[in-house]
């Protein structure tokens, strides 16, 4: 069985908030934490981990937008926001702090799926994206690191570029480690190159 979605609402007005409770539940969402604070919902979001959050846009200690742009810029859990407004300008400053669904007030029960799976989907685009960027910039720093050392090789114990990187290869295996470790280790101090095990290296050429 898939685990529910956990959802976390942040709404100051507890008719409202109770509503929404009951009628996530309704529809199978596990309602994990509740606040009528903005600056709490940040704090709630933290603790609990939910996969969303529901937050009104007017409540004492931080607005819904506001508290909104913490969360989607710690990459915390995908944004719902809720208003009884729906101006243009208003969704584009929504938007801008992250929010990836709108729901407006008074809505329908049947409003909810939509919108948690709009908001849920567009997060998951989100975070893939962003992971992916990470994986690329190590990949860029690990290829700059690896072609420092290889050069520190070559110009020191006058290495062939291909014997250098199996070198670097070779380390990383025998310490169990990564090529940019055993780079950054050579670049900090080049007492740490093993200079015997180049023949070594070059025997398995």
């Amino acid at each position: 069985m898939t685990k529910p979605i956990r959802v976390v609402i942040a709404e100051d007005e507890a008719i409202i908030r109770l509503d929404l409770k009951e009628s996530l539940e309704a529809e199978g969402y596990a309602v994990i934490g509740e606040t009528g604070r903005g600056d709490e919902a940040i704090d709630l979001v933290r603790m609990l981990e939910p996969d969303l959050i529901i937050l009104d846009i007017k409540m004492p200690g931080m607005n819904g937008i506001d508290a909104a742009k913490v969360i989607s810029d710690e990459g915390l859990a995908a944004v719902i926001l809720l208003s009884a407004f729906s101006q243009q300008d208003l969704i584009k400053e929504a938007s801008n702090a992250g929010v990836l669904a709108y729901l407006v007030k008074p809505f329908q029960r049947s409003d909810l799926v939509p919108s948690i799976e709009l908001a849920l989907g567009r997060f998951e685009e989100i975070s893939g994206l962003k992971q992916e960027a990470v994986m690329l910039r190590e990949s860029l720093e690990t290829r700059k690191l690896v072609d420092r050392a290889k050069g520190l090789l070559i110009d020191n114990y006058g290495l062939k570029e291909s014997d250098a990187y199996r070198y670097l290869q070779k380390k990383a295996m025998e310490d169990r480690t990564t090529m940019k470790a055993v780079a950054e280790d050579i670049l900090a101090d080049t007492s740490r190159v093993d200079s015997g095990s180049f023949e070594k290296v070059d025997k398995k050429l």
